[in-house]
């Protein structure tokens, strides 16, 4: 066995760097001389262009593409080596197939092979082989290859912390390997961006992870799952895995805020892979629906529930939200596709063309959005006439079958379809304006969903692979929109018990109703926070799914003011107690944007940031937000102010309150003035 000892790996490492260095001093050569090739021939092409024919040309452009595309996959090299040499791996097996010796294989971000005997020094965690660290201890173990499956014993097992290429330690045949590692790892402070967690996948998430197989994968994770990580380290692993065919152009991810996304941007990046394309749900409703539609956001929808409780708007979002409603506008539907497309006879060009013949081929293109049938069966009848009249049709007689065709159908838009809709289910109630001309959030979809069936949509055929986070806050109607917008592979993640919207929420049982070719994986084991923060958690909504990690810290706190003025001030001193902790990052999460507003005019510190829905950033340090902006993120400690029985006190907020308690790695305060809300319990 090679490097038995830690001083031989430490030795080893040395060797390794070594090779790295001297890697990339060649790869650096290669820049410099692709960039003076691509400098000589832009001289040549300025110096010669007037004596240029087109061939020239087309050489000429072809050259600078050619050059262009080397410079490219030479400066991606170098940022693959600069990557390896600060960590260049991060766990090692010694392997032995059926009749051969037992072979060392280290495994780090990226692949790195000796360039004089083309060995494999370091395997790419996303390489079969590699499938081994995370799915097997010591003892009999497999992977597969495109070939079949390779059989042999993993003799040895070892982990590594190395950071700016020095070994911080070394862990050696442990049973529970990963264990010691991952507490190792969540122990620490958080960073200002989600990290990759290469080092610590379980054999449960690398499954979720490797799974080719799935057309959709719709991933339930409880808080702290590590779910959104996953479903990037999935989107990592196909790009290696189809690197032929998929791109990271290719990909798109549907996140719930600006924020959010680019508190994940890093992930990708750091694993070697071009950042990954992003939307949110409204910008991708403002994009199928055109830009003189106007509705209220997602964000404002939750602040109109949480500012007054009005129980007409709740029922019209339960009822768009349900599977009842999808039913009935499909009937409704398929009742326009039967009824409002009345054919009448034309006459042109001193002929008839009859009714049934346009019907017949109005039926015929059945596969089409209605209103898109218009032109193809305008073109079929102006085919007919002048196989009758046996002449070419005048301008004007072509103009009138143009005209009359549209004519026939009752609706001139989606937007008519959809206020005629409700007449035909009898409830007019139900379709209410957004500030006088807009559409309230809960008729976005259902809008686009009609649009879609009646007009056709905006392409995204160019979508290989669509992730879509938070999937609890979509409905399904929703789900509806994007199996007809994305015809690609999706992974969906979330948790049904992270709903700021609990009239609108979707379960993975219910997203599967929209997808039966989906396959749910549960996601149970908690990471985030401390045992002590998770049971608090558990208290307020109880969760039996969730399992939390077996890691300590201090019991949360909840304290209490007399008065409001006292209770800021005793934040202050909390933030204080913060900047001496050592910790990074600390998230003061409000129940609502106006007490987000209020509690960080009132604390005026300089360095306190106010995340809001037009927050473009994640910052570290200390972060004033509300809960809904909150999802996904962590902190290393998190404040959550107000929560009085005034404030906190109904099915909604017990919601809210989870969530923003489960936030927090290692430290939870909660403060308020008065009196306490009864949705905390705690043990006695």
């Amino acid at each position: 066995m090679i490097n038995e000892t830690e001083e031989q790996e430490r030795e080893y490492l040395e060797e390794i760097k070594e090779k790295l260095t001297l890697n990339l001093r060649r790869v650096n050569e290669r820049v410099q001389q692709v960039s003076n090739e691509l400098k000589a021939n832009k001289e040549y092409i300025y110096e010669f262009q007037s004596g240029m024919d087109e061939a020239d040309w087309v050489a000429a452009d072809q050259s600078l593409n050619r050059i262009a595309s080397t410079g490219e996959n030479v400066v991606a090299l170098r940022k693959k080596i600069y990557k390896l040499l600060g960590s260049p791996y991060f766990g090692r097996i010694d392997f032995s197939s059926r009749g051969s010796a037992s072979m060392p294989i280290y495994i780090g971000i990226a692949s790195f092979a000796d360039e004089m005997s083309r060995k494999g020094l370091i395997f790419d965690w996303r390489a079969p082989v590699s499938s081994m660290f995370y799915d097997y201890e010591l003892g009999e173990a497999d992977y597969k290859t495109p070939s079949g499956t390779v059989k042999g014993v993993i003799n040895l097992k070892r982990q590594y912390r190395i950071r700016e290429g020095k070994m911080e330690f070394m862990i050696e045949n442990s049973l529970n390997i990963h264990d010691e590692v991952l507490q190792k790892e969540l122990s620490k402070s958080s960073d200002d961006r989600m990290k990759n967690i290469v080092a610590t996948i379980q054999r449960d998430q690398n499954a979720v992870i490797r799974n080719e197989s799935a057309s959709v994968m719709i991933i339930q994770g409880v808080a702290g799952s590590g779910k959104t990580s996953i479903a990037l380290h999935r989107v990592a692993f196909l790009l290696y895995r189809y690197r032929d065919t998929i791109k990271s152009k290719d990909i798109l991810i549907i996140s719930p805020n600006k924020v959010f996304a680019d508190y994940i941007s890093n992930v990708l990046p750091e694993l070697g892979e071009e950042h990954v394309p992003e939307t949110g749900m409204d910008e991708l409703a403002a994009d199928l629906l055109g830009p003189t539609v106007r509705f209220q956001t997602f964000f404002q929808q939750v602040y109109a529930l949480l500012d007054h409780r009005d129980e007409k708007f709740v029922e019209r979002i339960r009822f768009k939200s349900s599977f009842e409603f999808l039913a009935k506008l499909n009937q409704y539907l398929i009742h326009v596709e039967n009824n409002y497309f009345q054919a009448e006879e034309i006459r042109v060009a001193g002929t008839v063309i009859p009714f049934p013949l346009i019907m017949e081929r109005f039926k015929a293109y059945h596969r089409m959005p209605m209103m898109k049938r218009f032109p193809e069966v305008t073109k079929d009848i102006l085919q007919h006439l002048r196989g009758l009249v046996n002449r070419k049709l005048s301008n004007r007689e072509k103009e009138k079958v143009w005209q009359a065709i549209p004519r026939m159908f009752r609706m001139s838009s989606a937007m008519d379809l959809y206020r005629d809709f409700y007449a035909w289910i009898g409830r007019k109630d139900m379709l209410v304006s957004f500030h006088g001309d807009g559409l309230e959030y809960a008729d976005v979809f259902p809008l686009i969903y009609c649009k879609i069936r009646v007009e056709g949509s905006a392409s995204y055929d160019h979508v290989k692979h669509l992730l879509v986070d938070e999937m609890q806050d979509y409905t399904p109607m929703h789900y509806a929109v994007l199996s007809r917008v994305f015809l690609c592979k999706k992974t969906i993640l979330g948790d049904i018990n992270q709903t700021v919207n609990p009239y609108s929420a979707s379960s993975a049982d219910t997203i599967e109703e929209v997808f039966p070719q989906g396959e749910i994986v549960k996601l149970q084991r908690s990471y985030r926070s401390t045992l002590e923060i998770a049971r608090f958690a558990l208290g307020i909504r109880p969760n039996p799914d969730m399992i939390p990690m077996e890691r300590h810290g201090e019991e949360p706190a909840v304290v209490g003011y007399a008065t409001s003025a006292e209770e800021i001030e005793g934040i202050r001193k909390m933030i204080s107690d913060f900047r001496l902790s050592g910790n990074q990052s600390l998230g003061i999460v409000c129940k609502t944007h106006q007490q987000a507003s209020w509690i960080h005019g009132q604390l005026r510190v300089a360095d306190v940031h106010l995340l809001t829905a037009d927050s473009t950033s994640f910052v570290q340090g200390i972060a004033v937000t509300t809960v809904h902006m909150a999802k996904g993120l962590e902190f290393d400690e998190v404040i959550i102010p107000g929560v009085s029985a005034k404030n906190y006190h109904t099915e909604v907020d017990s919601s809210l309150l989870y969530i923003a308690c489960t936030r927090a790695m290692h430290r939870l305060m909660l403060t308020y003035s008065g009196e306490q809300s009864s949705l905390i319990v705690r043990e006695t």
